[in-house]
């Protein structure tokens, strides 16, 4: 019986009913961790009855139809509806799951809102307020919102992104208010984390490199510290592979091969197939030999290495000869 399983193992059931097409559009919006724990329920499922199946799908449908109600009218709305279609009992249950959902995610209307068309609805907002919204963001929606931010505003509304903490419900509450019709009320003891250093770091990385270089530019003058706690976060050494061979070739002419064969040794074997792959055989060899030669080593000097090439990189990228796939579009022009 449905009412018998787990959260995981109903959605597991309720993925493999829709079949692999449309699980997997599906599984292109979960986090890494979520798709890791959806595989392996998913592999553990032996045998679903009929029952199972239908009670599972049945459930989900009724869960999304709740939640158009609460979109339209909010959650008194989706309440008494669903109390005059399935009964007191029912509606009781489906609402109390899908309000603890909408507790843990606040802003969920914003997230399905068209960035530009965001953009229309916080321009005249404070950029506090708009640093608070863009967190709730996925990084790449919040990305395309600071690139189109004024100039002036993309530094301001970075650092306050990145020494954000927690916020109160009653600020998140009366933003939501404003921008999605009212959703639901936190409880007044929950505080939402929101901001701080990676999410800099995550919204940068999918950013244009003209809206990256204007906020670093301006975080070095106005906040050096954070500027450089950023940049550590923002590009690390194993994110090598992310450069093509010809990017890579270009760094390998810039870098101390001591330092390539020390910042190797603290890596993941792909970085080294990919790194080797762009030199020559003998060049390959060599740079083996040295590693191999260089017997145990301290992990202070191999991070020390990796900072050095990696600083190279950034240099490079600066002055054009490079450039960084941050996740964004998929084709990259030198």
């Amino acid at each position: 019986m449905s009412q018998q399983l787990t959260g995981i193992q109903k959605t597991a059931i309720l993925m493999i009913a829709l079949g692999p097409d449309k699980s997997a559009k599906v599984v292109q919006h979960l986090a890494e961790n979520e798709i890791e724990q959806l595989t392996l329920e998913m592999a553990n499922v032996r045998k679903i009855s009929a029952e199972q199946r239908d009670k599972v799908v049945d459930e989900f449908y009724q869960m999304c139809v709740a939640n158009d109600y609460i979109a339209q009218g909010g959650i008194d709305y989706a309440r008494e509806v669903l109390e005059r279609a399935l009964g007191e009992q029912r509606a009781f249950e489906i609402i109390t799951r899908l309000s603890s959902s909408l507790k843990m995610r606040p802003f969920d209307l914003v997230r399905r809102t068209d960035p530009k068309q965001l953009l229309s609805f916080i321009q005249g907002e404070h950029p506090q307020t708009i640093a608070l919204i863009m967190t709730h963001l996925p990084p790449d929606k919040a990305a395309i919102l600071l690139s189109s931010l004024p100039q002036e505003r993309q530094a301001d509304v970075t650092k306050r992104i990145a020494l954000m903490g927690r916020t109160s419900p009653e600020v998140l509450k009366e933003i939501e208010k404003i921008l999605e019709r009212k959703i639901s009320s936190l409880a007044p003891t929950d505080y939402t984390t929101s901001g701080g250093i990676q999410s800099v770091v995550d919204i940068l990385n999918r950013s244009d490199p003209g809206t990256l270089k204007v906020v670093m530019d301006s975080l070095e003058v106005d906040d050096p510290e954070l500027a450089e706690q950023v940049k550590r976060q923002m590009f690390v050494f194993e994110d090598i592979v992310m450069l093509d061979d010809r990017g890579i070739q270009l760094v390998l002419r810039e870098v101390d091969m001591k330092d390539l064969a020390l910042a190797l040794k603290g890596s993941n074997p792909e970085v080294g197939q990919k790194i080797m792959a762009n030199m020559s055989s003998r060049a390959s060899q060599n740079l083996r030999e040295d590693m191999e030669f260089m017997g145990p080593v301290r992990l202070r000097d191999v991070e020390e290495a990796q900072q050095r090439i990696v600083k190279v990189i950034r240099r490079l990228e600066e002055t054009g000869a490079i450039v960084i796939s941050r996740g964004g579009s998929d084709e990259i022009i030198y």
